[in-house]
Formats: C-alpha cells, sequence, structure tokens
C-alpha cells in the first residue's frame, strides 16, 4: 500500500479524496451554523429591533410587528434555499461541481457581512438580507455538496460519507449554540459577530478548493474531457490504471446520449422518472414536516415555555445528541440499509411528539413534567438524525443517473427548502393557538411519512443505478417495493464500483 495511504471499508483513501471530502462538507458546516445561529441571541436581537424602531418612529415596536419581524428573520432564510437549490442543477451543469462551490462562498461572504454590521448601521432590514443572502448559499450547498461527494465516493463507502453531509450539518448547528453563550459571543455587543463569523469557514473552504479535483464523472460524462478525469481518478484513487473505472463510465455515458436531456418537468411527466421524483419529494418533505426546525430556529423558546430553568445549556444539550446520534447513524446506514433507518427514525419520532404533548399539557399541574418534556425533545432529535436527517440529502442521487440527477436534485431541494420556510414562518403562530399540542401536528404527519416510507420507498443500499431503475419499471407505480428480493445485498463491490451509482448491463 502506497505510503499516507489508509483502508477504510475495503477501500483505498488518498489524502486527496480526504481532503476533497473535508472541503465539501465545509458547505454542510456553515449550513448548520446558520440553522443554529439565529436561536441563541433571539431577545437580543428583538431586543435590536425595537432600538431601531424607537430611532425611527419614536415608539416602540407593536408585539404583532415585532413577531413578524422575527419570523422573517427566520424563515427568510429559507427563501433564499428555495430559490437558489432551484438554480442548482443548472449551476452544477454551466460551472461543474467544483468552482460551483467555489462561487458560491461569495453568498456566504456577502450574507455575513451584512448580518456582522447590522448592529452597527442600525438596521434590521441588513439583518434580513443578510439572512437571505446566506440562505442562497446554503441552498446551493445543501444540494452542491452531496452531489460532489456521491460522485467521487466509492459505492462501499457511498452512504457512510454521505451521512457526513449531514454530521457537518449538525455540528455546525452545535457550533453555533455553543458560540451563542452569553459567555462567549451571545451577549448584547458580541452577537453580531456570531452572526457574521460565518466568513471564516467560506475563507478557509475558498482557499481549499483549489487542490480538490472536479467530479471525474462530471468531467467525462457530461464535458467529455477523457484526460482530465483521468488525471481526477489517479488523484483521488492513488492508482495509475483507471482503465476499468473509464470503461464503467462510457458505458453510461452511452447509455446518456442515447436519450433525450431530462429536464425538470420530464421528471414528472416520464413513467421512468415519476415514481422516483416523488419518492424523493416525499423524503425532503419527511425531514422538514416533522418539526425538528422548529426545534432548531426556537428550542430556547421552547425549553423556557416547558419550565427548564437554563434553556440555552438544554439547547446546547440537545445539539450534543444531534451530532452523537448522527455519528451512530453513520456507521449503521451501510449496514442496516436507508429504508429501515428511516422507518425507525419517524417512528420513534413520532412517539417523543406525542410524550412532549402530554408533558407540555400537563406542566401546570405536575412541575417535574419539565424533565419529560427535556428528554422527549432529546429523543425526537436523536431519532430524526438515525433516519430522516441524513438519508433524504443523498438518497436521491442513488435514485437517479448523472443525466436527470441535476434536476431530480433541483427538484428535492426545492421542496426541502419551501418545507423548511413552512415550519420556521408559521411554527410561531401555530404554537401560539395551538399551545402544548402544536406537537400533535407533527406526529399526525410523522405517522402518514412512516406509512408512505413502508409502502413506497425502496431500500438503496449496494445497489447500482441500473438495478434500482429496472425495480421501478418492473413493478406498478401502486404496488409495494421490496428491492430486497431483486439481488443480494451482500454481493462484493468491485473496482467498476469506485464512483457510485453506476450503470452496469
Amino acid at each position: 500500500m502506497p505510503a499516507g495511504f489508509q483502508p477504510l471499508g475495503g477501500e483505498t483513501v488518498t489524502g486527496t479524496f480526504a481532503l476533497s471530502v473535508f472541503t465539501a462538507v465545509m458547505g454542510s458546516l456553515q449550513f448548520g451554523y446558520n440553522i443554529g445561529v439565529i436561536n441563541a441571541p433571539q431577545k437580543m436581537i428583538e431586543a435590536e429591533y425595537n432600538s431601531t424602531w424607537v430611532r425611527r418612529y419614536g415608539i416602540p415596536i407593536p408585539p404583532g410587528t415585532l413577531t413578524s419581524l422575527w419570523s422573517l428573520s427566520v424563515a427568510i432564510f429559507s427563501i433564499g434555499g428555495m430559490l437558489s437549490s432551484f438554480c442548482v442543477g443548472f449551476i452544477s451543469e454551466w460551472l461543474g461541481r467544483r468552482k460551483a462551490m467555489l462561487i458560491n462562498n461569495l453568498f456566504a461572504f456577502i450574507g455575513g457581512s451584512l448580518m456582522g454590521m447590522c448592529k452597527i448601521c442600525g438596521s434590521f432590514e441588513m439583518m434580513i438580507l443578510g439572512r437571505f443572502v446566506i440562505g442562497a448559499y446554503c441552498g446551493l450547498a445543501s444540494a452542491l455538496t452531496p452531489m460532489y461527494i456521491g460522485e467521487i465516493a466509492p459505492t462501499s463507502l457511498r452512504g457512510a460519507l454521505g451521512t457526513l453531509h449531514q454530521l457537518a450539518i449538525v455540528t455546525g448547528i452545535l457550533f453555533a449554540q455553543i458560540l451563542g453563550l452569553e459567555s462567549l459571543l451571545g451577549s448584547e455587543d458580541l452577537w453580531p459577530i456570531l452572526l457574521g463569523i460565518t466568513v471564516v469557514p467560506t475563507v478557509l473552504q475558498m482557499s481549499l478548493l483549489p487542490f480538490c479535483p472536479e467530479s471525474p464523472r462530471f468531467l467525462y460524462i457530461v464535458r467529455c474531457q477523457e484526460h482530465q478525469a483521468k488525471r481526477g481518478l489517479r488523484r483521488l484513487t492513488g492508482k495509475q490504471e483507471v482503465g476499468d473505472m473509464l470503461a464503467e463510465m462510457k458505458e453510461e455515458k452511452r447509455k446518456m446520449d442515447s436519450e433525450r436531456k431530462v429536464s425538470i418537468l420530464e421528471l414528472f411527466r416520464s413513467p421512468l422518472y415519476r415514481q422516483p421524483i416523488i419518492i424523493s419529494i416525499l423524503l425532503q418533505l419527511s425531514q422538514q414536516l416533522t418539526g425538528v426546525n422548529a426545534i432548531f430556529y426556537y428550542s430556547t423558546d421552547i425549553f423556557m415555555k416547558a419550565g427548564v430553568q437554563s434553556p440555552v445549556y438544554a439547547t446546547i444539550g440537545a445539539g450534543v445528541v444531534n451530532c452523537a446520534f448522527t455519528m451512530v447513524s453513520l456507521f449503521l446506514i451501510e449496514k442496516m440499509g436507508r429504508r429501515t433507518l428511516h422507518m425507525l427514525g419517524l417512528s420513534g419520532m413520532c412517539i417523543c411528539a406525542i410524550i412532549m404533548t402530554i408533558a407540555l399539557a400537563l406542566l401546570d399541574s405536575v412541575p417535574w413534567m419539565s424533565y419529560i418534556c427535556m428528554l422527549a425533545i432529546f429523543g425526537f432529535v436523536a431519532f430524526f438524525e438515525i433516519g430522516p436527517g441524513p438519508i433524504p440529502w443523498f438518497f436521491v442521487a442513488e435514485l437517479f443517473s448523472q443525466g436527470p440527477r441535476p434536476a431530480a436534485m433541483a427538484v428535492a431541494g426545492f421542496s426541502n427548502w419551501t418545507a423548511n420556510f413552512i415550519i420556521g414562518m408559521c411554527f410561531p403562530f401555530v404554537a401560539d393557538l395551538c399551545g402544548p399540542y402544536v406537537f400533535l401536528i407533527f406526529a399526525a404527519l410523522l405517522l402518514f411519512f412512516l406509512i408512505f416510507t413502508f409502502f413506497k420507498v425502496p431500500e438503496t443500499r449496494g445497489k447500482t443505478f441500473d438495478q434500482i431503475a429496472a425495480n421501478f419499471q418492473q413493478r406498478p407505480i401502486g404496488g409495494m417495493m421490496d428491492m430486497d428480493m431483486d439481488m443480494d445485498l451482500d454481493k462484493p463491490s468491485t473496482e467498476l464500483d469506485y464512483l457510485g451509482d453506476e450503470s452496469h448491463n
């Protein structure tokens, strides 16, 4: 084995490959950071909004206006993500995966700067605009990162490496929660730095991306640049002879050339793609409409209503649980399979949502229910990271080949961010309306997604694209899909499987 190489999952991992994965998931880290960073300084940001309003109009800000401005500050992040994620197919094909990630950092730099300077300039409009721009960055990053990693990853590591995207997201959330402590950057004077510090990983990613190769699969299949694809394969694998891998890509390219370019509309019109895209959309909705982002965005407020004496530290505890169970998912994903873990996560979240509702409802008469509520929230987050958190992000890349994948990623990403926006914008109002019973709505949605996953979602662990696509063609749209019957999951991956999502005869 060459120096500097190490075995992992039966594959040889080079320094270039490790650097490429690490650099790509920096975008996921920023995504998570900007989800969690708005939570801890909520009261200070609202106080700043009030001060700005008083300076402008001479009166305190009306409570309804303050709630609307705060909800917009949270939810406009998702609007930016919605718009940019819908463009990811075009951008990733036009610029390439690596260059798209590089240029995308301009959004992060601009957004972080606007948020960091909003207090100095006395403008809550800068805060809202900064959240929108950083959301646009995260919308692209949420699709570009798993797309790039999925295309350079060997099949045997595809699920585990796909989970790294979610691990980086929850690590970013945890960093935001820790830095948001009042003793660190969550004070009245330093909270703008807390929001603006996102430019630091931006600069780091921009510095490292030039040393990472472009996706060889993209170069060969989309750009027809065989020489550059060979060079990228050699850097990623450490092997001089990459003819077998190129032969596999040549077969997929031949199949792509024999069919028309797949547009977003064709994903829904074509019987070949309609079922996979519907599954992809529902999986993305199962991640967002389960209510987990309500906890990420508003956890401090939820813990306060639950009677927790130190809600900020309880929020950090939820972040630690987040990271720990994402690691659990990373080790289980290739052993138990995507479908099984997703169903386990949904069922566990449903039970925790019901327990949370009961605890909140009995809190006034039974004070110790605050501890039950806190444990239910921790369990809710833990089960989310076992399945619904990481799996939908890379599941799309496994259901679609190189041709329809960018369009499918755009549709799935748009669905995810739309649901994210709905939760971020509506949850405070729905919570005020429903009180402690708000999580019963999420419990009902969780039950629906669990039933859908049981009857409609296939298992993709260890399967090539051809095997997945063949299963969709063989079974009627209304029928149950159990892909475990169609192939031996224990069949070892070969060298031909290196780049994942393969097309074999």
